[in-house]
């Protein structure tokens, strides 16, 4: 008897099962479709010379095989590895130029004060606006004759003209500050949810035991906050890749190529010159990039989890 009761319930379980994964079989294959298709396709297109002005549809592009001359051109593309380094400029100057103001703003706003929801609510409003409409914005800002220029003169006394987005160094600064500007608010607001989830109890300890501002904040505060900090220069790492929008109507990528990161030199690749089968390589390559550095803060969260627990 006992035994056909526990082959009752493990047929019951495997009808289940089977019912389960008729159910999700739907959702599965929508998935593969959106996920998995897209970057099958751009694998194949890597490999070839296809070009949609080669007359052929991609699905053709076999007769263009090229041996992966693409990934060789790649290697010694003199252009992309120069925009792969702007774009690594970017990301080392205003990740951690983000992270700071982030969380020296999210300390302020851990602590209530007069008129908090009114400031919550103006330094949240540069992530709002629009990418395009804040390089615009800021395109105007730093023109010869713009409020920054009128600012400088007014500080210094003497008539500022400085061509903020035709000099190739100040132009990649113009791009960093507009960037900084946008984002902050964005690591700000991951940091302060960090922040207010540190145990107040254990704070109160280390203040009755005689623990500094400092000494609570490097020794309770940054090590509970570890997993949300890695989170946030993350997502931010992984945004300064493809810096875009604010850039391109900032500059187009110049004076030159001056400020043209990896994301307008693929753009430029792909509207101008129609060269889509090594623009699929190109973008192939920045995905496997930013996949291991993925994988490593991936890595580093659950070491973080591990010896917590």
């Amino acid at each position: 008897m006992a035994t056909l009761a526990a082959d009752g319930r493990a047929e019951t379980r495997d009808e289940a099962a089977r019912l389960g994964f008729r159910l999700a079989l739907p959702a599965q294959i929508l998935v593969l479709f959106i996920a998995v298709f897209p970057l099958l396709m751009q694998l194949y297109i890597s490999l070839t010379d296809w070009s949609p002005l080669s007359g052929l549809g991609w699905w053709n592009a076999w007769e263009l095989w090229n041996n992966f001359a693409n990934y060789t051109d790649l290697a010694a593309d003199n252009r992309f590895w120069s925009a792969l380094w702007r774009t690594f400029v970017v990301m080392i100057v205003c990740v951690p130029a983000e992270f700071l103001l982030g969380l020296g703003l999210a300390t302020l706003f851990a602590d209530d004060f007069p008129g908090k929801r009114l400031f919550y609510s103006i330094l949240l409003m540069p992530m709002m606006v629009v990418p395009a409409v804040a390089g615009y914005m800021f395109f105007m800002l730093f023109q010869s004759g713009g409020p920054v220029n009128d600012i400088l003169s007014t500080l210094t006394g003497t008539r500022v003209a400085i061509a903020w987005l035709s000099d190739p160094t100040l132009a990649l600064a113009a791009v960093m500050i507009a960037d900084t500007w946008q984002w902050t608010p964005l690591m700000f607001l991951i940091l302060l949810a960090g922040l207010v989830g540190v145990p107040e109890d254990q704070m109160k300890a280390a203040t009755l035991l005689g623990a500094n501002a400092w000494q609570r904040f490097t020794t309770i505060v940054l090590p509970k906050m570890k997993t949300i900090i890695i989170i946030a220069l993350a997502i931010r790492v992984i945004e300064n890749f493809k810096i875009f929008d604010t850039l391109y109507i900032m500059t187009g990528g110049g004076p030159g190529v001056a400020t043209e990161t990896i994301s307008v030199y693929i753009y430029k690749l792909t509207t101008q010159d129609l060269i889509w089968g090594y623009v699929a390589a190109i973008a192939l390559a920045i995905l496997v990039v930013l996949s291991i550095a993925t994988v490593f803060a991936m890595r580093r969260m659950a070491a973080v989890r591990e010896a917590r627990a």
